[in-house]
């Protein structure tokens, strides 16, 4: 284990618990996943780490003896990866209890997400103890992993911390903070607003000079997303993040949401270290695991660059930015960003089947194309993509049809996936576009 306290952080520093926050999404039932599998855990993992993200939080060892087989492996995938993309930072999400901090410990975490329930009714609803006394009781504990071993991150939260009364959130926090690296900001069950998370944290930043503060928002009233770009304009460097915003009821800040969004506004120093056009596969592999879509609310997602209206495809055709504002090439919203392989599931290949070229299949049918898939991806020539091979496959091995639309309405939907290119550049190729989509265009004048 390295000195995790010596980590140089970023502008911003997403901490991701795609496999702690989002292993609670009912997603999971509803699309009969149930749970994420090693398996499954071990590739998101991968993926976040080649993203670029230095912060990944799991879940206690106490949960299960299934989750501390899981954090072996996860750990594992972890250090193979370390040469190629450097330390990734793996933190437990522990109670305030001495049973949890020790098998965390044991387990060979970097740091402890450490907290307890601060707001009356967690008060009277859960740990059912007194604040003051819990808070000492805290104190003690966490100066004495401090002592024991400083080479730890540490942060404390209070839990439910947006209807803790300010004062009882500073009794707590006055006697712990000392012996902690960062002091949690959670907005449990999401009632805040974009104004009282910079009052709030105005007022904490201002008690406690020099402290990092991480963020963590729940979407009950849908305001995770504005939530988070609220604290990091004022000036918190750690925000939790899922995959999709996947979690508990409604999720919390989606990560490709979040850095999308700071893109947007030019917050470029935020968002430097991370792999963007990893934004949409990544967004992709979490919901093949869920057996599902790209949620069409999710801003990177395919659907964001999809055309129905006549009059925006004949737009879109001559100039992509007439109702593309933002760059989602940039995230990796493209088909070639779709990275098929011998290593994909049938949860990717039917996504890319279904959503990408509009074939009907089945999860059976799914996995019987994703059999053959495998058999001839390796004896693929460079002159045929992956893509081209299992379009082949679907039609040719398989006689798969593609969803077909009334004729009043065919032509009528399109998937813009033009990368975006400097303005320059399309008025030279305006020319060559518009007389190879002619004809296209010229139907469209009648929709």
């Amino acid at each position: 284990m390295m000195d995790a306290r010596a980590y140089h952080p970023r502008s911003l520093e997403v901490v991701d618990t795609t496999l702690r926050e989002g292993a609670q999404t009912s997603l999971l039932h509803d699309h009969y996943c149930y749970y994420f599998t090693q398996t499954d855990k071990v590739e998101v993992v991968q993926a976040l780490i080649t993203y670029g993200v230095k912060f990944i939080e799991l879940f206690s060892p106490v949960v299960s003896p299934q989750e501390r087989e899981d954090i072996v492996a996860i750990k594992q995938a972890r250090d193979v990866l370390v040469g190629q993309h450097g330390y990734t930072h793996l933190l437990a999400h522990v109670r305030c209890h001495p049973t949890d901090i020790r098998a965390a410990i044991d387990a060979g975490f970097d740091g402890l997400n450490i907290f307890f329930g601060t707001s009356g009714i967690s008060q009277r609803s859960t740990h059912g103890k007194d604040l003051d006394a819990l808070a000492q009781t805290a104190r003690d504990l966490i100066e004495a992993v401090r002592t024991d071993h400083p080479e730890l991150i540490l942060r404390f939260s209070g839990e439910d911390a947006f209807r803790t009364h300010e004062d009882d959130l500073f009794r707590v926090y006055d006697v712990i903070t000392p012996f902690v690296d960062r002091l949690g900001f959670p907005d449990t069950v999401g009632v805040a607003t974009p104004a009282a998370i910079a009052q709030r944290l105005g007022r904490l930043t201002k008690r406690y000079p020099g402290v990092e503060f991480e963020g963590h928002f729940h979407d009950d009233r849908g305001f995770s997303l504005v939530n988070a770009l609220a604290a990091v304009n004022s000036g918190m460097r750690y925000v939790d993040t899922t995959v999709l915003g996947i979690g508990e009821r409604s999720g919390i800040t989606s990560m490709s949401a979040l850095l999308y969004n700071l893109y947007i506004d030019r917050q470029f120093e935020k968002v430097d270290g991370y792999r963007l056009h990893g934004s949409y596969p990544i967004n992709v592999l979490v919901a093949a695991k869920l057996n599902m879509l790209v949620p069409p609310k999710e801003p990177v997602s395919l659907t964001n660059r999809t055309h129905t209206a006549g009059v925006h495809q004949k737009a879109v055709l001559n100039d992509a930015s007439t109702y593309e504002a933002h760059p989602l090439d940039r995230f990796g919203v493209s088909e070639s960003e779709i990275l098929l392989g011998p290593l994909s599931g049938w949860n990717l290949i039917s996504y890319f089947l279904k959503e990408i070229k509009y074939f009907q299949l089945d999860n059976e049918m799914a996995r019987k194309v994703t059999a053959v898939f495998k058999e001839r991806i390796y004896d693929a020539n460079s002159h045929r993509s992956p893509a081209e091979l299992l379009v082949e496959i679907a039609e040719q091995v398989f006689g798969l049809e593609r969803v077909e639309t009334a004729k009043a309405h065919q032509g009528e939907v399109m998937q813009c996936l033009d990368p975006i290119v400097p303005h320059r550049l399309r008025e030279e190729n305006r020319t060559d576009r518009l007389s190879r989509r002619r004809t296209d265009s010229d139907d469209e004048d009648e929709t």
